[in-house]
């Protein structure tokens, strides 16, 4: 069994998670954390920091796809406490946490750094001389979290250090040095996290109707 995340922790990550993306605050439900997500392809999520009866209990009333079920936790413990008809397990991501050092933004040659903020959200994007974005990320920094979102390098841009760019250009952003850093990694994204110091500090895995498996 996966080391359980402290939920408050998972409340936190949420709550900054929500701030980047313009979502309304995660509130309490079923055991886990709710999410009004409201695009073309969620309707709503919930995450769990381990497995409670409460997931099994919301799961069974679920009917449709477009209602994410995410647990701080293996594809396997997931798919053990999920109604079997219908539900699909996607690929796995990790919930990871920084090293919260203050390295200096650096830029390769060739390349432009743009930051722009808008409160407590700091959006960093990094284009080429004719200004073709190359890489780009977000923040959202509250008085519990500092959480790193979206996080991309278009692939003809990629192991040149841009995405290494894009998360210092975003850390130099947080006002509290002490606020814990979170991000939640694919399994591409957790090679270079780790080598920038990252930890795991769970797997993340995600089941909802009707989804191809992956």
């Amino acid at each position: 069994m996966a080391a359980a995340v402290d939920a408050a922790l998972v409340r936190d990550w949420l709550t900054a998670r929500s701030l980047a993306r313009g979502l309304p605050a995660p509130v309490a439900d079923h055991g886990g954390y709710r999410v009004d997500t409201n695009s073309d392809t969620e309707i709503r999520r919930w995450v769990f920091p381990r497995v409670s009866a409460g997931l099994g209990e919301l799961a069974r009333g679920i009917s449709q796809p477009g209602y994410f079920i995410k647990l701080c936790g293996t594809a396997d413990e997931l798919c053990a406490a999920l109604p079997r008809a219908g539900w699909q397990i996607q690929a796995s991501g990790y919930v990871m946490t920084g090293p919260g050092r203050a390295d200096v933004p650096a830029c390769p040659p060739g390349y432009e750094v743009e930051v722009e903020r808008s409160g407590a959200v700091t959006y960093v994007k990094i284009v080429t001389a004719a200004g073709e974005l190359a890489a780009s990320g977000y923040g959202a920094e509250t008085a519990d979290a500092f959480v790193f979102d979206r996080i991309a390098t278009a692939p003809e841009h990629r192991r040149r250090g841009l995405g290494t760019a894009v998360m210092n250009t975003l850390r130099s952003a947080k006002t509290r040095a002490a606020t814990p850093e979170l991000l939640v990694a694919t399994e591409a994204g957790r090679a270079l996290y780790q080598t920038l110091g990252w930890q795991i500090l769970s797997p993340y895995s995600t089941g909802v109707i009707g989804a191809a498996s992956i």
